[in-house]
């Protein structure tokens, strides 16, 4: 049996919305809201993203990479499941990322949101596991800040 290297990853994010917990909940939990920051991109171009919000439920995303890209026309799919969802408080969702059909990626993500005086803490979790050949977790990391900012200039408008 050969032995494959994997590498793991965590970190943790905090954010400040100056927006209602009820709100940032709400850009988490409703599918098109969430396309709008979660998966619409200048840098690719979305085949497929839905989201059946419910413990349980699955969550895929599919886009083509950008020509300005370092992998134009290639194919990233994010696939996960939702198993734990408390109403305007917590989300924790695995996820199977891929490119180009090679699994890259296992995840397990945690979205809490608290009320503070002025709008709402969000904690996003994230504890992985990378293969060969992956991204890895500093650039995962960066990606969910890009995330996290796309969040926020949505409950700005």
């Amino acid at each position: 049996m050969t032995n494959s290297a994997v590498v793991h990853g965590n970190f943790t994010i905090d954010r400040f919305y100056p927006a209602a917990p009820a709100k940032v909940f709400a850009a988490c939990a409703d599918p098109a809201v969430k396309k709008s920051w979660y998966a619409e991109s200048d840098t690719h171009e979305i085949k497929a993203f839905d989201s059946d919000f419910r413990v349980g439920g699955t969550e895929r995303l599919t886009y083509l990479f950008g020509p300005d890209t370092p992998f134009p026309g290639v194919e990233l799919t994010n696939e996960g499941v939702f198993h734990d969802i408390v109403d305007g408080q917590r989300i924790i969702i695995s996820s199977r990322m891929a490119i180009a059909g090679r699994p890259i990626s296992v995840a397990l993500e945690t979205i809490e949101i608290a009320e503070v005086d002025g709008g709402t803490d969000l904690t996003c979790t994230f504890q992985g596991v990378f293969f060969e050949g992956s991204d890895g977790p500093a650039m995962r990391e960066q990606g969910w800040n890009d995330l996290l900012d796309r969040l926020g200039r949505l409950l700005a408008d």
